[in-house]
Order: C-alpha cells, then sequence, then structure tokens
C-alpha cells in the first residue's frame, strides 16, 4: 500500500481515522501527532475520548473508552470496551430507488436450466446423509467416482459427499431438528445437482421417510434413499449407492448450459478472516456488485446474524415493510437471549485473528460486514436454510461460523457464493462454487493462488469501489457460466458442509 495516503478517515464525525501501514509514533495525522507505534489497519484517536465517552467510526458507534484516550493514541482493544446495542429502530426510511433493468436488456450467463424452472451453475450429483453413521458410506461411494470414472460424463462435474456430524443424539422436533431438515431438503432440491442419492442407517432420529413425507419429495431416476440397516450393513450399502449413482451420470450428463438472464442468480454474500479493510475496500465491492445484480432482478443473501449486530438499524431502515424489519429485530432479540443463556457474549466475536488486523468490537466488525449488502431495499428475512423466495437484497438468519453460515445459504437456494477477507482464507463449497475477494494488497500477493479478486488498489487508488464492484459482477457471469474460482479449481468444498446444530446434544 506505498501509494496509499497515511490514514484513512471514513466519516468527519468520526473521533478516530485507520492507519494504512505502520506509523512509528510522532507521525503525524491531520492535527496530532502518533503517541506510539500504529500497526496497519489500526485505529488512532485524533481528538481527546474520555473515559465513557462514545468511539465513533463510519459515523457510527464502534465502543466505548475504558479509560481516558490522548488524541494520537492507538485505540484499539487495551482502551476500548463494548456494551449490548440500544438501538431506536426506523422501518423504510432509507429506501433506495432501484433501476431495474429491463428484462429483454437484462445479462445473461451460461447456467443448467432444470425441469421445475430452477437454474443451476454446476451439476453434481450428491450424496448426502441423515446421520453421522451413514458419513463413512456417503463418502465411499462418492470416492468411487474419480477422474477415470468421469471422463466419459463431460457435463457432470462430479459426485460429492456431504456428511454432517448431527442427525441423532437430538429433539424430534424444535430448532435444531427443523433446521437440519430443512438443510437437507435445500440440498435434495438445490438447482446445482443433477441427482441425488440419500443414505441414512435407519434407526435415527432424523428420519429420511419423514422429510420425504413433510416436504412432498418422490424418489426417481435421479432422486434414491437407501438405509445402511434396511439394505444389510455397510459393504452392501456402499455396493449399491455406487451402482445408483452409475445409474444417474448417464442422465446428469444430459444436461447443457443455455443462456439464462442474471435474474437467476442468487448469491451468498459472506465475509471471514476479516480486517479493518473489510469494511472499506472489498465488502462494500460486494456491495455495489450486489446493487448491480438486483438491478438485474437477481437476489443477494447476507447472512451472519451475529455480525450485522451494531448495524441492523441501518438494515431496518432499509426494510420494505415493517414485517421483513421486525423479522430482523427478532433475530437480533433471539441471539442476545442464545448467547446469554449460554454465558456468552455477542463480542465474543471478533476473533484473535480479527483484532490483530484492527477490528476492535462486534460493533465495528459489524458495520464492515453489514457493507455487503449494497444499498438496495430488503425485501426479505428468512430462517436459517430456509427456501429464499424475495428477489434482490434479502437476510438470512445463521451463526457468524462461515462453513455452517453457507451451508444455510446454499440450502436457501444460492448457486454462487462471493466470500470477502482480509486475514486469508482456504474457504471452498459445493455445490455452489465460492469467489474470494481480498481486502488488501499484501495478502493478496501472498495467497494469490486463493484469491480471484484484489479490492485492495481502492486503497491506492487504482481503483473505485463502483469498478471493483462490477469487476466483481461480471466474475459472478463468468463462474456462474463454469468458469472455475480458484477455491474451486483447488477441489475445495467436500468438508465445508456444516449444519448449525442448535440445541441440545442428548
Amino acid at each position: 500500500m506505498t501509494n496509499a495516503p497515511l490514514f484513512v478517515r471514513l466519516d468527519p464525525s468520526d473521533n478516530v481515522v485507520t492507519a494504512t501501514r505502520a506509523l512509528e509514533a510522532g507521525t503525524a495525522v491531520e492535527t496530532v501527532a502518533t503517541t506510539t507505534l500504529i500497526p496497519s489497519g489500526h485505529k488512532i484517536a485524533t481528538a481527546p475520548i474520555p473515559k465513557g465517552a462514545a468511539i465513533r467510526k463510519y459515523a457510527q458507534l464502534i465502543g466505548y473508552a475504558s479509560e481516558d484516550i490522548a488524541a494520537g493514541d492507538h485505540v484499539h482493544t487495551q482502551n476500548t470496551e463494548f456494551r449490548n446495542t440500544d438501538m431506536d429502530y426506523e422501518f423504510g426510511t432509507d429506501l433506495r430507488h432501484v433501476e431495474m433493468v429491463p428484462e429483454d436488456k437484462r445479462d445473461t450467463f451460461m447456467g443448467y436450466r432444470r425441469e421445475n424452472g430452477s437454474v443451476g451453475t454446476r451439476n453434481y450429483i450428491a450424496v448426502v446423509t441423515s446421520v453421522n453413521c451413514s458419513a463413512t458410506a456417503a463418502r465411499r461411494i462418492a470416492d468411487h467416482f474419480g477422474p477415470e470414472e468421469l471422463a466419459a460424463y463431460p457435463n457432470v462435474d462430479g459426485v460429492v459427499a456431504f456428511v454432517h456430524g448431527t442427525g441423532c443424539g437430538m429433539a424430534g422436533s424444535g430448532d435444531g431438528f427443523e433446521a437440519l431438515q430443512r438443510v437437507m431438503w435445500g440440498y435434495a432440491r438445490h438447482p446445482n445437482h443433477a441427482g441425488v442419492l440419500m443414505v441414512g442407517l435407519g434407526c435415527e432420529m432424523n428420519q429420511i421417510d419423514w422429510l420425504l413425507e413433510a416436504y412432498g419429495l418422490k424418489q426417481g431416476p435421479l432422486f434414491h434413499t437407501m438405509n445402511i440397516q434396511g439394505v444389510a450393513g455397510l459393504r452392501k450399502t456402499i455396493e449399491m449407492g455406487i451402482e445408483k449413482v452409475k445409474a444417474m451420470l448417464p442422465i446428469a450428463n444430459q444436461a447443457v448450459r443455455t443462456p439464462c438472464p442474471a435474474s437467476e442468480l442468487m448469491v451468498a454474500l459472506q465475509c471471514g478472516g476479516s480486517d479493518a479493510w473489510s469494511g472499506i475496500t472489498a465488502n462494500p465491492a460486494l456491495g455495489y456488485a450486489c446493487d448491480l445484480l438486483a438491478a438485474q432482478g437477481g437476489t443477494g443473501v447476507l447472512a451472519e446474524t451475529p455480525e450485522i449486530y451494531g448495524a441492523e438499524h441501518l438494515l431496518t431502515r432499509r426494510a420494505v415493510s415493517p414485517l421483513v424489519g421486525e423479522r430482523l429485530i427478532g433475530l437480533i432479540r433471539w441471539w442476545e437471549d442464545y448467547t446469554a443463556r449460554n454465558k456468552g457474549s455477542m463480542d465474543n466475536n471478533p476473533s484473535p485473528g480479527n483484532k490483530k488486523g484492527g477490528l476492535t468490537t462486534i460493533l465495528e466488525k459489524s458495520l464492515g460486514a453489514a457493507a455487503k449488502g449494497g444499498t438496495s431495499p430488503l425485501t426479505g428475512v428468512y430462517k436459517y436454510a430456509e427456501p429464499v423466495r424475495a428477489k434482490g437484497f434479502t437476510f438470512m438468519d445463521s451463526p457468524g461460523y462461515d462453513p455452517a453460515s453457507v451451508t444455510g445459504q446454499i440450502a436457501g437456494g444460492c448457486n454462487l457464493v462471493c466470500f470477502t477477507t482480509g486475514r486469508g482464507s482456504a474457504f471452498g463449497s459445493k455445490p455452489a462454487p465460492t469467489i474470494k475477494v481480498a481486502t488488501n494488497s499484501e495478502m493478496y500477493g501472498r495467497m494469490i493462488e486463493d484469491m480471484d479478486v484484489n479490492a485492495g488498489d481502492i486503497l491506492t487508488g487504482e481503483a473505485t469501489v463502483e469498478s471493483k464492484g462490477r469487476e466483481i459482477y461480471e466474475l459472478f457471469l463468468r463462474v456462474a457460466s463454469g468458469e472455475m474460482s480458484k477455491s474451486e479449481a483447488q477441489g475445495l468444498g467436500d468438508y465445508e458442509f456444516v449444519p448449525w446444530q442448535i440445541g441440545a446434544v442428548m
């Protein structure tokens, strides 16, 4: 970032600025001088902040001074405290008009149009487990189909096992059970799957037959189920499963890509390994890409409820109705209770890596994370793994833990994932491929094999939020058409299927 200014001020009302590189003590910053070494990405007080006074960044509250802070001091965990938010919520007071692109002029990508009208960006066969006890069987079925076995089926992207560590030792009703069933249904009906094989044990709490009945799933040439106990053991289950997949492959291979409008894209908006630049470069750029997608009639899905804490009032102002806004507040209240009864804190995030990158409180992190949602109206708020029906900018409840969050977004229908990162991430996902955006040029250069886009050049003035956002949006179309993202090319996604486990393990 040698061409970047020494610091970034985000709003005239802020009482901190952010250093773009390590600054020695005595460095001039606006009208003050730094009193100590300031690491890159960390905050500097530009005026005295008395003990108990608000610390402001993004023109918003990010914490309170836990001691007197002098002008030029390093502002971070040693002198900043978190307090639960107490917001005044408004609904629909910041609704911005979206200039929709006429249908006959919308961008297109080459996707897989399914019989039910949904559109996929990939063409996989999925082996989905109901319980941990069938995980080995599912992995061995999927592992049978390597490059040699799939060479005759060039239109099939692969056979993937989606295994998890739950499905039994849980209540047969309530939040946890319902969330797992929604995940299974979402993956069973995902447009990026040409065929699905569900494998269970037989005696587990999460019964496959209950799922079929509850969601009206019907078995057929491209949808099969089996239980280890019914088949008579692990070996026979693996053998039978391999034969079932073999029968699906020629049918799945008949799928071909055809032109589809960008309105068929549903993109999971994610961030992980965040740093101070996440909310300044990559997240706003992804937000601009989300606005471009919304104007095309497509859908962006923001998630990670704990990571909008302290920024939710900005989202309710964009809610298209009080009902949508109230649903979001309801999620916040649930999380406050959830963390309290488990003797946790909403401020257990940022992680150590986030803090090293300059993020001090969850409030600061959330304000940056919410930028991924752009400026379009908030059209819908959904439960974890619930099918997303609304178009435009939407929100889904989920933990901040990336694998669990993305699993819910994909189950909800996302056929692409865009993941911003400042510290660096090796995340990838299936069946929806992940695009990764670096927040800073130093990390991008160090992890170039993992990063698809560098948003760090926004800091140096070589790019703008708008130009970078358009670059990300255009990459959506190319990856949706079959271009491999870097995480996809490295084979990531087989172990990132992590349904959110809610409730007691019994």
